[in-house]
């Protein structure tokens, strides 16, 4: 099994991702990758990443993170504080407990 340490986080350049289609983009990926959407926001969505090289590139880190978190949670009991450490890093609430952290 692949140690997965080559994962590298989108690469923000000068201007990237700064129009209002992108800032949407990207705050809706995790809903995104957990199908949590309407068709048409899928569809919009995908439309979008299929133009738009560095929000691609986002989407792509994103999905290879949830999946390597993903793997290492069934592998492996989580360390108690991890879920507090990456909800902060995404300042998202992953566990639906309503708080980030």
């Amino acid at each position: 099994m692949s140690d997965h340490t080559d994962i590298q986080p989108p690469i923000q350049t000068a201007g990237a991702c700064d129009e209002p289609d992108c800032m949407q983009t990207l705050r809706d990926l995790d809903v995104f990758l957990d199908d949590e959407i309407t068709p048409e926001t899928r569809t919009s969505i995908r439309h979008h990443l299929d133009g738009c090289p560095d929000c691609e590139h986002a989407f792509d880190f994103h999905a290879e993170l949830k999946s390597v978190i993903q793997k290492k949670c069934l592998d492996e009991e989580m360390p108690a504080d991890l879920l507090t450490r990456i909800e902060q890093c995404f300042d998202t609430d992953l566990d639906g407990d309503g708080a980030v952290g």
